[in-house]
């Protein structure tokens, strides 16, 4: 071949060495790009570390930890050696000599590329593949800790008689077992085949035999193998028939055994499990026979079969047994269906109750008026519409924010609408690092409201119990400062020489704070600084000022972060709560163990099932769930975060949970017992409304439990849309004190309706005794309406179509106002369902809504009135007894213009009659031009009236407090 240059006729080329100074710095560069590297990955691991042991939960951290490491490390090692045994067996049962052919010219040349490099490339085939498993295994930590500490559930199957725990818990590791020794059988064929090609022992061109006597043995026990998975994975797939989900035409989404499951696809199982033996020792005779024919046909055979029993089968029987009498042949499997649903739902003891629904025809309208007083504490302040209201009049500073849907807890045996005045920096003028981080650390104060009354001479706004900055009211002395809740999303560092911002006075002023609680992180330790510099992304951290002795780092505050990352077994309500308990603002979690391996139960998908009005509109109410898919629940936890230091408890709850049970043996100590519940976080615990979502929408079917009947769904139910809005979303369950027939005074409730399904009137009533206090906690009374009575939706179209109400909102509209409906609450009374729902107006100038009108509908009776005390007259056609509390929904038509001793307030109010007045004279003459302009006017004036009214109020509010009782009520709450 000719020279091309380079060599002892070329040119020379002298490269020169880099210098040693060069070397020295490519070395250092590198050195420290690699400890660089090292320590990013250090950082992550040491600032979890650090959280953890700051919120007392170190242990979670480190079994969940060396969990994972376990898995990594044991099925990587086994992933990599059985490959890399493979490869090296395969090498070492290469034929000494190979074939004269051009196929093993051609491979000649890769043999030589890599024989240098054998042992590193084995090293690093087996590495990369014991990496990728290793990673894989560690994900399934879960698994084998519920596996390994699991429980009995001291219930068993109907099919098998096995205790659930099986299913639940044994059954998942099984699977992960076998899908694993089926990925490191398949490598290692893959990895042994193309050793023996790449050397020769198995050939596709070359003369002669195909495959030498040693390939055929080595890949012949590896299929082998193969196959006995198979038939393991046959066996395990029989006990898989008691949790498959499958598509049945009668219910939509089925799980469990059907009749073609129990005597088709079962027996088919047992056989194939068989034949697949048969061929796996095929398989493994080939050492001695050194023969591929029996193994294929019996493979052939297996595969034949598994389309014959396993496929055409089932399918003959389903289309000539089940089809021709599906209803009889479904009948058992149906039941036992029922049976297991309702249990994993906790809703087995629920039994609908016949109820007319229409009311007593011959009933005296006195003593409906009476009952009606008395049937329920009814909520006229709607916790999803009064927020702006909160926000407008108690926000006091442009950073606090108070939470889209407000909450209903209970003080002093009152519902009350709570909610907390939390720190939000989205409308903070100035931004920066320091008054992002340094600053602006915190919120203040809960505000509580009356859920029942508005304030007196309010035209309608909420008559707040606790309020001021700093709150004051009936809750009494507690910790208000807020460094734990829903919108706290940012981290802040507390406690150095930074000072925060604690709240602004009235006049200007400032008050500052330093965080004295022993929450978060310190960062005085150097190491510390530069690991969270690193984690965070802000180098600032290493120098800046404004962190020294005594500064913390806090960060994952919002209360569902901190329950989900102590506990990251359990599911998370969408709902948290804040209450005032023993001097402190806690954040009440309501948290489930749930389980998708329960034989027989239905399952179903959380974040649909949960979802409704209010939680499509409000994306922090959405549940954090492990796994979406569930058919086992139970509200097993109750947890608390202090909003002040952030510290997390968690309580046991249903203490005969196994699932709980299992989870509490894998991480001990972490979850205290039911009986160490402080009393007076007891007063506010409640049934979460997530858990009773799931149950109602379980019970729209198996409220049934005749196998016939809910084979037809003739009598299927469904969840009716929120009459209030009009994106066709379910309408929430509401919380509400109230009686129920049979019982003799009120209890807090968690209340729902159902319509049937397709058809809008009211087919059932639903609520759930949800006082933790109470002997009947957690009990559900389910009232089936015999009678034809009007649904929510039907209810609001009623109300739509009256003429009083249409003049109301033509009046509104023409004022430039808007109509806001609130809940439409549904309480039964004498044998009918009194609806009421409050109407809010929101002028387009104005920042929040008032009440303004009470509609009431009971049977046929339908009124639109100025208060509940008024419209429950009009229904009944008669006056109650009891008192109607004040102000209750106030009328834009007073017969007698209100006095005020305020000049300004009582010159706006003379202004806002003469306005109506105008507008009554102009509505008569049909003069729509003047209508107008006077509305204008009216609304002008009311709203200078409210302002004015608003100004003195304030000012005699100062002016009472220097005397007042620090624990009084300030606004007669």
């Amino acid at each position: 071949m000719p020279d091309r240059g380079g060599g002892p006729t070329g040119p020379r080329i002298r490269v020169g060495r880099p210098s040693r100074r060069v070397r020295t710095l490519l070395m250092t560069l590198g050195i420290l790009a690699v400890l660089a590297m090292v320590f990013v990955m250090f950082a992550g691991f040491w600032t979890d570390w650090l959280w953890y042991r700051s919120v007392n939960y170190s242990s979670v951290f480190t079994t969940t930890l060396w969990t994972k490491i376990g898995l990594f490390f044991v099925f990587g090692l086994l992933m990599a050696a059985a490959v890399g045994l493979n490869i090296w067996l395969a090498h070492r049962l290469r034929p000494p000599l190979s074939a004269m052919s051009m196929e093993q010219q051609s491979l000649d040349r890769y043999r030589m590329s890599i024989a240098p490099y054998k042992k590193w490339l084995l090293l690093g085939i087996a590495t990369l593949v014991g990496l990728i498993a290793g990673a894989s295994a560690a994900g399934q930590w879960r698994t084998w800790l519920l596996w390994v500490n699991g429980v009995s559930f001291g219930q068993k199957d109907p099919q098998f008689h096995l205790d659930v725990s099986f299913f639940a818990f044994d059954l998942p590791w099984y699977r992960f077992l076998l899908g694993f020794g089926f990925a490191a059988t398949v490598l290692s064929l893959i990895a042994a085949a193309l050793t023996h090609y790449l050397y020769g022992g198995l050939r596709i061109t070359s003369p002669g035999a195909r495959a030498t006597a040693a390939s055929t043995g080595h890949l012949s026990v590896l299929l082998g193998v193969f196959v006995t998975l198979k038939a393991v994975a046959y066996w395990l797939d029989r006990y898989g028939l008691a949790v498959k989900s499958s598509d049945f035409k009668a219910t939509g989404d089925w799980t469990g055994l059907r009749y073609v499951d129990a005597n088709a696809y079962l027996p088919a199982k047992t056989i194939l499990f068989c034949i697949a033996v048969i061929c796996a020792l095929l398989f493994f005779g080939t050492l001695w026979r050194r023969t591929w024919q029996l193994p294929v046909i019996g493979f052939g055979l297996m595969v034949l079969s598994a389309i014959l029993i396993g496929g055409l089968y089932p399918a003959i029987v389903q289309k000539f047994q089940v089809q021709p009498n599906e209803q009889a042949k479904e009948a058992p499997y149906i039941k036992k269906n029922i049976a297991a649903t309702r249990n994993a739902y906790g809703i087995s003891g629920v039994k609908p109750e016949d109820y007319k629904g229409a009311g007593k025809a011959d009933e005296d309208p006195k003593k409906k008026r009476d009952d009606a007083d008395s049937a329920a504490n009814y909520r006229l302040n709607d916790p999803n519409i009064v927020s702006p209201t909160f926000q407008q009049l108690e926000q006091e500073r442009e950073y606090y924010r108070f939470p889209t849907t407000l909450d209903v807890d209970r003080y002093n045996g009152q519902d009350t609408i709570v909610g907390l005045r939390e720190l939000s920096l989205d409308k903070l003028e100035k931004r920066n690092w320091i008054n992002d981080h340094f600053a602006y650390t915190h919120g203040y104060g809960m505000v509580t409201a009356k859920g029942t009354e508005t304030k007196k001479g309010s035209k309608g706004a909420p008559d707040f119990t606790n309020y001021g900055l700093p709150t004051s009211g009936n809750l009494g002395e507690y910790e208000q400062r807020i460094y734990y809740g829903e919108k706290t999303t940012q981290y802040s560092i507390v406690g150095g020489p930074q000072k925060e911002l604690d709240y602004e006075e009235d006049g200007g002023g400032q008050k500052t704070y330093s965080y004295k609680g022993d929450s978060g992180v310190n960062l005085s330790n150097p190491i510390n600084r530069a690991a969270y510099a690193v984690s965070f992304g802000e180098p600032q951290m290493l120098y800046s000022g404004a962190i020294g002795e005594g500064s913390r780092i806090l960060y994952n505050r919002t209360p569902k972060e901190r329950v989900e990352s102590v506990a990251p077994w359990l599911t998370i309500d969408g709902d948290t709560y804040p209450t005032v308990v023993d001097g402190k603002i806690q954040w009440v979690v309501d948290a489930y163990t749930t389980s998708n391996g329960y034989p027989y139960a239905s399952r179903t998908t959380l974040g649909d099932t949960t979802a409704d009005s209010l939680s499509e509109s409000d994306d922090q109410r959405a549940v954090v769930a492990q796994q979406n898919q569930v058919n086992y629940i139970r509200n097993s936890v109750k947890a608390t975060v202090d909003a002040y230091t952030g510290e997390v408890k968690l309580y046991t709850w249903d203490d005969k949970d196994p699932v709980l049970k299992t989870w509490k043996k894998a991480f001990p100590d972490t979850v205290k017992d039911k009986g160490e519940i402080p009393k007076a976080l007891m007063d506010h615990l409640r049934y979460p409304q997530d858990m009773f979502k799931v149950q109602r929408e379980l019970l729209t079917l198996y409220h049934v439990t005749d196998p016939g009947q809910f084979y037809n769904a003739s009598d299927a139910w469904q969840v009716p849309n929120d009459p209030t809005k009009k994106d066709n979303s379910a309408v929430p369950p509401y919380y509400l004190s109230m009686k129920t027939p049979g019982q003799t005074q009120q209890q807090f409730a968690l209340t729902t309706t159902f319509t049937p399904s397709g058809r809008p009137n009211l087919r059932a009533f639903m609520t759930v005794d949800a006082d933790a206090r109470s002997k009947d906690f957690g009990k559900m009374k389910l009232l089936r309406v015999t009678g034809d009575v009007d649904g929510p939706e039907q209810v609001q179209n009623k109300l739509n179509s009256m003429t009083e109400v249409g003049n109301f909102v033509r009046d509104m509209k023409g004022a430039d106002s808007d109509v806001l409906y609130g809940n439409l609450l549904t309480v039964p009374l004498d044998d009918g369902f009194l609806y009421v729902e409050p109407v809010y107006v929101q002028g387009r100038k104005s920042a929040y809504p008032l009440l303004k009108k009470v509609a009431v509908s009971y049977g046929t009776e339908t009124a639109f009135a100025d208060s509940l005390s008024d419209g429950l007259n009009q229904v009944f056609g008669a006056e109650g007894t009891t008192k109607p509390p004040a102000d209750e929904g106030d009328t834009d038509q007073p017969a007698d213009p209100p006095k005020s001793d305020d000049p300004t307030v009582q010159a706006a109010l003379d202004d806002a009659q003469t306005a109506f007045e105008d507008g009554q004279t102009a509505l008569k003459d049909g003069d729509w031009k003047a209508y107008g302009e006077a509305q204008e006017k009216l609304e002008d004036a009311l709203q200078r009236a409210e302002d004015a009214q608003a100004a003195a109020d304030k000012k005699s509010d100062k002016s009472g407090d220097k005397n007042a009782d620090k624990n009084g009520d300030k606004n007669g709450g």
